[in-house]
Protein backbone atom coordinates (compact mmCIF):
# COMPACT_ATOMS: atom_id res chain seq x y z
CA UNK A 1 0.00 0.00 0.00
CA UNK A 2 1.18 2.90 -0.97
CA UNK A 3 2.17 6.41 1.43
CA UNK A 4 -0.21 8.26 -0.40
CA UNK A 5 -2.76 6.45 1.75
CA UNK A 6 -2.01 7.73 5.05
CA UNK A 7 -1.15 11.22 3.66
CA UNK A 8 -4.97 10.83 2.16
CA UNK A 9 -6.32 9.71 5.70
CA UNK A 10 -4.88 12.74 7.71
CA UNK A 11 -5.44 15.01 5.16
CA UNK A 12 -9.17 14.43 5.51
CA UNK A 13 -8.52 14.42 9.22
CA UNK A 14 -7.53 18.28 8.76
CA UNK A 15 -10.42 18.90 6.86
CA UNK A 16 -12.53 17.70 9.30
CA UNK A 17 -11.60 19.97 11.83
CA UNK A 18 -11.28 22.88 9.71
CA UNK A 19 -14.29 25.04 9.35
CA UNK A 20 -16.78 23.41 6.86
CA UNK A 21 -16.91 26.59 4.18
CA UNK A 22 -13.40 26.38 4.30
CA UNK A 23 -11.07 25.15 1.40
CA UNK A 24 -7.91 24.36 1.65
CA UNK A 25 -5.16 24.12 -1.23
CA UNK A 26 -3.22 20.89 -1.68
CA UNK A 27 0.17 23.15 -0.93
CA UNK A 28 -1.56 24.11 2.89
CA UNK A 29 -2.18 20.29 3.34
CA UNK A 30 1.16 18.86 2.37
CA UNK A 31 2.86 21.92 3.97
CA UNK A 32 0.92 20.58 7.46
CA UNK A 33 3.42 17.33 7.28
CA UNK A 34 6.13 18.85 5.01
CA UNK A 35 5.03 16.28 2.25
CA UNK A 36 5.37 16.86 -1.77
CA UNK A 37 2.48 19.39 -2.85
CA UNK A 38 2.58 17.96 -6.02
CA UNK A 39 2.18 14.15 -4.77
CA UNK A 40 -0.46 14.97 -2.07
CA UNK A 41 -2.29 16.38 -4.73
CA UNK A 42 -2.25 13.66 -6.70
CA UNK A 43 -4.45 11.91 -3.91
CA UNK A 44 -6.32 14.66 -3.11
CA UNK A 45 -7.57 14.76 -6.60
CA UNK A 46 -8.10 10.84 -6.69
CA UNK A 47 -10.23 11.67 -3.34
CA UNK A 48 -11.97 14.07 -4.98
CA UNK A 49 -12.87 11.35 -8.20
CA UNK A 50 -13.96 9.03 -5.59
CA UNK A 51 -16.50 12.02 -3.66
CA UNK A 52 -15.04 11.75 -1.08
CA UNK A 53 -13.74 15.53 -1.52
CA UNK A 54 -14.97 18.15 -3.61
CA UNK A 55 -12.21 20.55 -5.57
CA UNK A 56 -12.95 24.00 -6.23
CA UNK A 57 -10.25 25.87 -9.12
CA UNK A 58 -9.56 29.49 -8.19
CA UNK A 59 -7.60 31.84 -6.07
CA UNK A 60 -10.02 30.56 -3.17
CA UNK A 61 -10.36 27.54 -4.41
CA UNK A 62 -8.87 24.05 -2.86
CA UNK A 63 -10.28 20.68 -1.69
CA UNK A 64 -12.94 19.92 1.12
CA UNK A 65 -15.10 17.01 2.63
CA UNK A 66 -17.53 16.18 0.08
CA UNK A 67 -19.44 14.27 2.70
CA UNK A 68 -19.81 13.49 6.64
CA UNK A 69 -16.94 11.36 8.15
CA UNK A 70 -19.45 8.90 9.41
CA UNK A 71 -19.85 8.38 5.30
CA UNK A 72 -16.56 7.60 4.50
CA UNK A 73 -14.89 4.03 5.05
CA UNK A 74 -11.51 3.59 5.74
CA UNK A 75 -12.17 0.89 2.44
CA UNK A 76 -13.29 4.23 0.65
CA UNK A 77 -9.76 6.33 1.26
CA UNK A 78 -7.83 2.76 0.24
CA UNK A 79 -9.95 2.23 -3.07
CA UNK A 80 -9.79 5.50 -4.01
CA UNK A 81 -5.60 5.82 -3.33
CA UNK A 82 -4.73 2.27 -4.62
CA UNK A 83 -7.75 1.23 -7.09
CA UNK A 84 -10.38 -1.34 -6.59
CA UNK A 85 -8.07 -4.71 -7.60
CA UNK A 86 -6.99 -7.12 -5.02
CA UNK A 87 -3.82 -6.46 -2.96
CA UNK A 88 -2.99 -10.05 -4.23
CA UNK A 89 -3.10 -11.88 -7.45
CA UNK A 90 -2.97 -14.77 -7.98
CA UNK A 91 -0.95 -15.66 -11.78
CA UNK A 92 -1.66 -19.05 -11.52
CA UNK A 93 2.56 -20.25 -10.98
CA UNK A 94 1.64 -23.80 -10.50
CA UNK A 95 0.35 -24.15 -14.01
CA UNK A 96 3.72 -24.09 -14.97
CA UNK A 97 4.87 -26.89 -12.38
CA UNK A 98 5.63 -29.74 -12.94
CA UNK A 99 2.24 -31.12 -12.45
CA UNK A 100 0.47 -27.88 -14.34
CA UNK A 101 -2.34 -28.26 -16.15
CA UNK A 102 -4.01 -25.84 -18.37
CA UNK A 103 -7.78 -27.02 -17.31
CA UNK A 104 -7.24 -26.06 -14.02
CA UNK A 105 -7.77 -22.94 -12.61
CA UNK A 106 -5.66 -22.51 -9.85
CA UNK A 107 -7.32 -19.12 -8.53
CA UNK A 108 -10.01 -21.19 -7.41
CA UNK A 109 -7.81 -24.70 -6.53
CA UNK A 110 -4.29 -23.54 -4.86
CA UNK A 111 -4.52 -23.21 -1.46
CA UNK A 112 -2.10 -20.23 -1.07
CA UNK A 113 -4.49 -17.94 -3.63
CA UNK A 114 -7.59 -18.91 -0.78
CA UNK A 115 -5.43 -18.03 2.18
CA UNK A 116 -5.15 -14.57 -0.09
CA UNK A 117 -7.99 -13.90 -0.55
CA UNK A 118 -9.68 -15.08 2.71
CA UNK A 119 -7.23 -12.63 4.48
CA UNK A 120 -8.44 -9.59 1.91
CA UNK A 121 -12.04 -10.64 2.24
CA UNK A 122 -11.17 -10.29 6.02
CA UNK A 123 -8.86 -7.23 5.69
CA UNK A 124 -11.15 -5.16 3.11
CA UNK A 125 -14.29 -5.68 5.79
CA UNK A 126 -12.63 -4.51 8.73
CA UNK A 127 -11.27 -1.40 6.52
CA UNK A 128 -14.91 -0.87 5.61
CA UNK A 129 -16.28 -1.28 9.50
CA UNK A 130 -14.45 1.81 10.26
CA UNK A 131 -15.48 5.06 9.49
CA UNK A 132 -13.26 8.51 9.92
CA UNK A 133 -15.57 9.19 11.69
CA UNK A 134 -14.19 6.59 14.73
CA UNK A 135 -10.76 7.84 13.85
CA UNK A 136 -11.24 11.29 14.50
CA UNK A 137 -13.05 10.47 17.69
CA UNK A 138 -10.04 8.13 18.76
CA UNK A 139 -7.50 11.51 18.05
CA UNK A 140 -9.96 13.85 20.08
CA UNK A 141 -10.11 11.23 23.28
CA UNK A 142 -6.49 10.74 23.39
CA UNK A 143 -5.27 14.36 22.31
CA UNK A 144 -8.49 17.02 22.76
CA UNK A 145 -6.26 19.57 21.47
CA UNK A 146 -5.45 18.69 18.25
CA UNK A 147 -8.87 19.83 16.48
CA UNK A 148 -8.22 23.50 18.10
CA UNK A 149 -4.03 23.25 17.31
CA UNK A 150 -4.72 22.82 13.39
CA UNK A 151 -6.85 24.93 13.09
CA UNK A 152 -4.53 27.26 14.54
CA UNK A 153 -1.93 25.75 12.22
CA UNK A 154 -3.45 26.52 9.44
CA UNK A 155 -4.81 29.62 10.54
CA UNK A 156 -1.10 30.97 11.02
CA UNK A 157 -0.40 30.04 7.73
CA UNK A 158 -3.21 31.80 5.46
CA UNK A 159 -0.50 31.46 2.38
Amino acid sequence: MSEGVEWAMHSCLNLAWLDSDEAMTAARLAAFYDLPPAYLNKQLQALARAGILTSTPGPRGGFRLARPLEQITLLDVVTAIEGPGDAFRCEQVLRKGPEGRDDVDYRKSCFISQAMRQAELAWRKELAGQTLADIKAKVERASPGTPRATREWFARRRS
